[in-house]
């Protein structure tokens, strides 16, 4: 297949939903950012429904699940919610439907128990070791002093409770929705575990954050593991995926368009990081930061508002080719690496 095709070219309204397959339902859901969307996907179990991700907690959405409820989903209850990943515009209501109707809550381990941490980890300002961090990163001086002075994101805000309890999926594993037996596969970079699902009866694929059509999803490095090598891990799924993708699977996405044509976005996954990396080459033939090699990286200016994405996934670039072996990095004396080729 030298095309990917988008057999629907427009997605619901925000909080509408339509039929996609048989027992398979697409419901889309707003967030408040730039990329202003989350694909939820409903799936009839005969007895109630299934949930793939929840979207991001807020009384817009919480609005748009009562409608839900109260109209389209009314003949049978709600009883499982299934993570793709953890993060919040993934998960936001899942403890608000466990808590309000007792669905089972599903996850991998990971997933869960890194949800749970992230909302019982209020904080009011970012801790020294948080700002070292994003100081060694290189960031902007200007946004670095922002980030001093104000509150950090947190999972508390944009995701209702994680529930004490879950039911755990790991690779290898099987699970039935929607009529269908689905094989689960765990992989990494975007998020630790990510899951997705692969029908045994059709061409469905609920590829979650995974495999995205026109975008690619954010692979970044964070304080919590400022070692990391994400990228290394999000190459190495999409090259294990690309064992299993076929060219008539039908992608659901957790944004964008439900699209058919795996095997190739596969490749171009890989080949947009494989290029980012041989322009990061070029540019560490002199020392840099993270913060300077962005545009190498991206190919265009990145804006304030995603600035600190665009930076933490430089990182990522910047660590792999340190884990290769292929750069080396020095502390230097205003606190920030400098990353460069050997």
């Amino acid at each position: 297949m030298t095309t990917i095709r988008y057999p629907w070219e427009t997605p619901p309204e925000n909080g509408g939903m339509i039929e996609i397959a048989e027992a398979v339902f697409w419901l889309r859901l707003p967030l408040p950012m730039k990329l202003d969307h989350v694909n939820i996907y409903v799936l009839d179990d005969g007895d109630g429904w299934t949930l793939i991700d929840t979207g991001m907690k807020s009384r817009k959405v919480q609005g748009m699940w009562q409608h839900l409820l109260d109209g389209p989903l009314r003949s049978k209850p709600v009883k499982r919610v299934v993570a793709t990943h953890h993060h919040p515009d993934h998960i936001g209501f899942h403890g608000w439907f466990v808590e309000q109707f007792g669905a089972e809550y599903v996850s991998t381990q990971v997933a869960y128990l890194t949800a749970r941490m992230l909302t019982l980890d209020v904080q009011d300002s970012y801790s020294p070791g948080q700002i070292d961090f994003y100081r060694r990163a290189g960031m902007r001086a200007d946004l670095l002093a922002k980030r001093e002075t104000e509150r950090p994101f947190n999972f508390s805000d944009m995701v209702h409770p994680i529930p004490v309890g879950f039911t755990r999926i790991e690779e290898g594993d099987v699970i039935e929705m929607g009529s269908r037996i689905w094989d689960i596969r765990v992989d990494h970079g975007h998020a630790p575990d990510h899951a997705s699902f692969w029908s045994r009866d059709d061409n469905l694929v609920l590829s979650g954050d995974q495999v995205i059509a026109s975008i690619s999803s954010n692979i970044g490095v964070y304080p919590t593991e400022p070692d990391a090598n994400p990228l290394a891990e999000w190459m190495n799924s999409c090259a294990r995926l690309q064992e299993f993708a076929t060219a008539d699977h039908l992608a659901l996405p957790g944004h964008k368009l439900p699209f058919i044509g795996m095997p190739l976005r596969l490749k171009q996954l890989l080949e947009n990081h494989h290029g980012a990396l041989d322009r990061l080459r070029a540019d560490l033939k002199s020392p840099k930061t993270a913060g300077e090699i962005m545009l190498a990286v991206f190919k265009r200016n990145i804006g304030d508002g995603e600035y600190g994405l665009g930076l933490v996934e430089a990182l990522a670039h910047c660590n792999y080719l340190w884990h290769a072996g292929e750069a080396s990095r020095t502390l230097d004396q205003d606190g920030a690496y400098r990353w460069v080729i050997k």
